[in-house]
């Protein structure tokens, strides 16, 4: 009697195993998918692009006159004071050397000047004894017409001859200040690089002070040590800190889509928290920039100012990187869905909605959106299941099961 009973229980065994092998071959497959819901919210679209901080008026210092500009009193982000902190000191540059020729010749152009300056001398001294010749004879003619031996005429010739001798005394003067000069000058030609820092005149008369056009911090410096510098070469820049803007080139295409008030969020300044600022101008011109793939671009540039107060971001300074989200639109009770869950079935938008754990494509139209939702124009209502990110085993009519439940 066991040995049938072995069979029978055996025989129910296998039998149960097909079953159950069966009904898991023909238990309908569920594809586990992501799921959103439909709804009302507030929606914006926003124009996002790297910008740059600025100081507003940056204030640049340089050279007023050619010279050797002494190393620098100030360093990168020192305070200064309007008026008051010297920023540049300018002293007069050496002189340059002169090679044999260029010597010789200033040599022999002193000797010139020194010998016209002894003629010049010689001349003074004539024009002295006729001066004081005619001086010697208009007094003894003068005598004379007094008691009468003399004639008006005489006494007239020789007052003009005295004059004539007193412009020419003044003359033979004049030369010799100008020889003298002329000596000087051709001296000059001659001192070489250092001999005026070696006659010890420290004084300090002859250098140019420059002090601080605008309180604020030293932003940057051309160059710390001294040098030789020429008129208008800048020499620093300075700049009120707490004074900041925010500069971005859009292109012009985005730019059409903004108006100057708008609301921008500043983000990945290095903060914890999106800074907010405000459009200030649109620059009406657009200038053309290539980019890194080497092709043309139309861009504007687009200003903002900092709504945030001051005391919350005060490690930004001047040039610093931030991205930005300039709101072009905003819509405060907006039917929504994510972005994700929309593709293109043919020529238009559609989504797959879940109904009865099944998947169900359903053409939709779309208006506005952005990277993260779009708005629902038609094709479904609020309170909708659709999936986000389908893969390719999603497809209309298909069995679907929502991940999270799986979990």
């Amino acid at each position: 009697m066991a040995f049938p009973i072995r069979k029978i229980l055996f025989g129910a065994v296998v039998v149960a195993g097909i079953g159950v092998v069966g009904w898991q071959i023909s238990r309908p497959e569920y594809v586990p998918v992501d799921i959103a819901t439909v709804t009302h919210a507030p929606l914006e679209v926003t124009v996002n692009a790297d910008g740059m901080t600025r100081i507003k008026d940056v204030y640049e210092v340089s050279a007023p006159v050619s010279g050797q500009v002494l190393r620098s009193p100030v360093r990168i982000g020192d305070q200064v004071e309007r008026g008051e902190t010297v920023v540049a000191r300018i002293e007069p540059g050496e002189p340059a050397f002169l090679d044999e020729r260029a010597r010789a010749q200033a040599a022999a152009a002193l000797g010139q000047a020194q010998a016209a300056l002894v003629l010049s001398e010689a001349n003074l001294r004539a024009a002295e004894a006729d001066m004081n010749n005619a001086q010697r004879q208009f007094d003894r003619i003068f005598s004379l017409h007094e008691r009468g031996t003399a004639s008006d005429s005489q006494l007239e010739q020789a007052e003009v001859a005295l004059d004539l001798a007193a412009a020419q005394f003044d003359s033979a003067l004049a030369n010799r200040s100008m020889r003298e000069s002329e000596v000087t000058a051709a001296e000059a030609v001659l001192i070489e690089p250092g001999a005026a820092n070696s006659s010890g005149d420290e004084s300090g008369d002859c250098c140019i002070t420059l002090t601080a056009p605008v309180s604020g911090q030293v932003l940057s410096i051309t160059n710390e040590s001294a040098r030789m510098v020429a008129a208008g070469a800048p020499l620093l820049s300075i700049g009120p800190q707490n004074d900041l803007e925010i500069t971005v080139n859009l292109l012009s295409t985005d730019a059409v889509r903004i108006a100057p008030g708008a609301r921008a969020y500043v983000e990945r300044w290095g903060g914890e928290r999106a800074l907010e600022a405000q459009v200030r101008k649109i620059e009406p011109a657009a200038f053309t920039k290539v980019s890194a793939l080497g092709i043309e671009e139309q861009r504007v540039k687009v200003l903002l100012d900092f709504v945030t107060p001051a005391e919350e971001r005060p490690a930004l300074g001047h040039n610093f990187r931030v991205y930005l989200r300039i709101v072009e639109w905003r819509g405060e009770d907006v039917l929504r869905l994510p972005i994700s869950a929309l593709f293109r079935d043919g020529g238009d938008w559609a989504v797959f909605v879940v109904e009865d754990e099944t998947a169900r494509l359903t053409p939709v139209e779309i208006g506005r959106r952005n990277t993260e939702f779009a708005e629902v124009l038609g094709g479904i209502a609020e309170g909708a299941r659709v999936i986000t990110h389908p893969s390719d085993r999603v497809d209309d009519g298909v069995l679907v099961v929502n991940r999270e439940s799986l979990e």
